[in-house]
């Protein structure tokens, strides 16, 4: 050990400014170095392995170590033996070498007994040869530890391998501002630096190159430049090594260390926004890269920290490139003319998973519900694949595969509550003017319909579900057909065409009857209900719902069967059966909140506030309606928040709060007619306002309404949502008289 003041050798670079960030890593890796001989920082080129190294040198450079050293490897040539990387070690450490004896011998001669740390920088180009050294020194050296940096593992007994993860968010912000600063002194804070750190995934090089631009550029320009980011991020410290110059030359680095099936991989997967290895094999391979081989080349790029391992989703694992990687390899992809096939065949692979996947959904091929709750964790991680299969198709003019695409995942849409998005690529494909034939045209307008029943718009659904009959019908496509029916007898039952309606529901059973129908004669009979609790008829809506209820647990299809229930929860509620009814709609949720339902999730929340507020249960009335409006709001669907509005101002009606329950009915009011819908007066609201026009007087009263309907939903939610006397809104003017 070293003596109390004794300096402890070293030939540590000086930092050349703050370190940021990573402040768990420096601790966690001190104390790994103090019970483990070997580690290496692995990641990929720019994410800071160097520079940890470095500051976790420092760090043991002031602990019990009497010599801390930090070689670097880069320059250094491989000749297939340990002595190149043994003569740049010697040399560092200021060991001579002995004629007639190998170095290693007195390397390890020199080192066995003192406390030393080692650091070997950029190890990748030399990595068999510095593993054979390593393992050689510290069998010889105890008291010898060594800490590599490399794009891959050395690979040898008693390493601990450190990924070395991009920046927290917080801490690319940190860096890109201290960076920054120091290039423009009084540089601010904005949402574009945000933007520019979420899109450098993290990169410290990337960062620190991006920070550099601000003496010329603004956040927002450098934000809008990074779609050419190697042009962009090109203007390093002159001092630094090559490779860190530039982002372009750090991934150089490391595409130039890969053989040429490993290239060939890491191109071809830039198609992906994130895979499993059964995509990776299906989409990346052919004659020139077998299938057989991409598990030892993936394998290879993530050891080579070109591909990360994400996590695992319904029992398989998943990989990403990091985006300035991705868009290196897609580079990669065009310049060897495979762009067109491999991205054809990405599309391909989305559309048949989709297909798959949507026939399960509505469970035209059986499955259990556990199954169906994994399609939609994995359409959550899916997303950008299907949306750069959308782009392509449509780019390229293949309009019946994005259509295709399009109706295969509707329902994991409509159930999500994200219907805008997927609404709005269905109608550029329409739109295209490349009309496909009717297999296609006739399920892609009766998705289309259900999509707009989601989003709460009734005459929308309505025109494309009529549409749709023709071509489902000349394609002979009974399945679609009565969905289409369907959805256009619910369209007319909300616009109290009850008549109409049955006979559209009469038609889907008609067609809906052989195998693989349950879902939709299940639907239309709680379609059924629905319409006749609309008309009335609750001891017929009842029977329809159980039935319906029944059917969809018997196919696995437990979104059906809370659909049904929360209709079941209504009826209760109208009968008076308050219990019932709350059972209904606290059964439903867990089931919902498998599968992130968020409508049906805020129709459930909102009948329990219902029923809350008609047994005066004010706080548990508020904590229901409040998570509703919650979700309903963040699906965007202004029908529904409108509702949860109207009940809102019952609520705080009854909380004293006469004023605001005029200014929630009105900017509900507001919302319906923006969602295209009548203003309405309803028996609910005029219950809530008739005991304020009698306590405030009309004309104070059509003043709130005035100004409710004139808020901002978002204001009116943020007031929906406060805590009982914590907001106020502007006061209240006195009416003219």
């Amino acid at each position: 050990m070293t003596a109390p003041n004794t300096p402890v050798k070293t030939n540590l670079p000086g930092e050349p400014n703050a370190f940021v960030g990573r402040e768990r890593d420096v601790a966690d890796l001190g104390r790994l170095l103090e019970s483990m001989r070997a580690v290496t920082l692995c990641g990929a080129g720019g994410i800071g392995k160097t520079r940890l190294a470095l500051h976790v040198a420092h760090t043991m450079a002031d602990a019990r170590t009497e010599g801390v050293w930090f070689v670097e490897l880069a320059d250094v040539r491989p000749d297939g033996t340990t002595e190149p990387v043994a003569r740049r070690v010697a040399a560092v450490l200021d060991i001579a070498e002995e004629d007639g004896r190998p170095l290693t011998e007195t390397l390890a001669d020199a080192l066995h007994a003192p406390a030393t740390l080692i650091v070997l920088d950029n190890c990748e180009h030399v990595i068999e040869e510095c593993a054979k050294l390593t393992g050689m020194l510290l069998a010889r050296c105890p008291r010898l530890r060594v800490l590599a940096t490399s794009r891959e593992p050395l690979r040898m007994a008693g390493e601990n391998v450190w990924r070395v993860p991009p920046l927290e968010p917080d801490e690319a912000v940190r860096l890109f501002m201290e960076r920054a600063r120091a290039a423009r002194p009084g540089f601010g804070a904005s949402d574009a630096v945000h933007e520019v750190t979420r899109a450098l995934d993290g990169m410290p090089l990337a960062l620190e190159l991006a920070a550099a631009r601000v003496r010329v550029l603004s956040a927002e320009q450098i934000a809008r430049r990074l779609a050419d980011r190697f042009r962009l991020l090109s203007a390093g410290e002159r001092t630094a090594p090559a490779r860190q110059r530039t982002l372009r030359a750090a991934i150089d680095w490391s595409h130039g260390l890969l053989d040429e099936p490993e290239r060939t991989l890491l191109r071809r997967l830039s198609v992906f926004a994130g895979w499993t290895l059964e995509q990776a094999e299906h989409v990346c391979s052919d004659d020139a890269l077998p299938a057989d081989d991409v598990l030892d080349l993936l394998t290879a790029l993530v050891d080579k920290s070109l591909v990360v391992v994400t996590g695992e989703i319904a029992g398989e694992v998943r990989f990403r490139q990091l985006d300035s990687i991705r868009e290196y390899a897609a580079e990669r992809l065009a310049d060897a003319g495979e762009e067109a096939g491999v991205r054809g065949r990405h599309r391909d692979a989305v559309l048949a998973a989709a297909e798959r996947h949507g026939r399960i959904a509505v469970a035209r091929e059986p499955a259990p519900w556990a199954d169906r709750v994994a399609l939609f964790t994995w359409y959550d991680v899916e997303l950008g694949n299907v949306r750069s299969a959308l782009t392509w198709s449509f780019d390229h003019g293949d309009t019946a595969e994005g259509l295709r695409i399009c109706t295969a995942l509707r329902t994991f849409w409509i159930v999500r509550g994200r219907v805008a998005e997927w609404a709005g690529w269905t109608d550029r494909f329409l739109a295209s003017g490349r009309r496909p034939a009717p297999d296609v045209l006739g399920p892609a307008l009766a998705g289309r319909a259900q999509l707009a029943a989601g989003g709460r718009d009734s005459a929308q659904a309505a025109r494309y579900a009529e549409e749709a009959l023709a071509p489902c019908r000349r394609a002979g496509d009974d399945f679609m057909a009565a969905t289409a029916l369907i959805t256009a007898a619910e369209c007319l039952a909300r616009g109290g065409r009850f008549t109409d309606a049955a006979k559209r529901l009469d038609e889907a059973d008609a067609i809906a009857v052989g195998p693989g129908q349950e879902w939709n004669r299940a639907y239309a009979s709680a379609a059924r209900g629905y319409l006749l609790i609309r008309n009335s008829r609750l001891r017929e809506a009842r029977e329809h719902l159980d039935t319906a209820v029944s059917v969809m647990r018997d196919i696995g299809q437990l979104w059906g069967a809370s659909h049904a229930m929360i209709g079941l929860g209504r009826l209760a509620e109208l009968r008076g059966d308050t219990a019932s009814a709350r059972g209904h709609y606290a059964e439903v949720l867990p089931i919902l909140a498998e599968i992130g339902a968020r409508p049906e999730m805020a129709r459930a929340l909102a009948g329990l506030g219902r029923v809350a507020l008609e047994q005066d249960d004010l706080p548990s009335a508020r904590d229901s309606l409040a998570q509703s409006l919650t979700l309903s709001r963040s699906s965007g669907i202004r029908l529904d928040m409108a509702r949860a509005l109207d009940a809102f101002a019952d609520l705080v009606a009854r909380e004293g709060d006469a004023r605001g329950a005029v200014l929630l009915a009105g900017a509900a009011s507001a919302l319906r007619e923006a969602a295209g819908r009548e203003p309405g007066t309803g028996a609910r609201r005029e219950r809530t306002l008739e005991p304020i026009r009698r306590e405030l007087g009309e004309p104070l009263v059509a003043q709130f309404w005035g100004e409710g309907r004139a808020m901002p939903p978002d204001d009116a939610i943020t007031y929906a949502l406060r805590t009982p006397g914590t907001l106020t809104v502007p006061p209240p003017r006195t009416p003219d008289t």
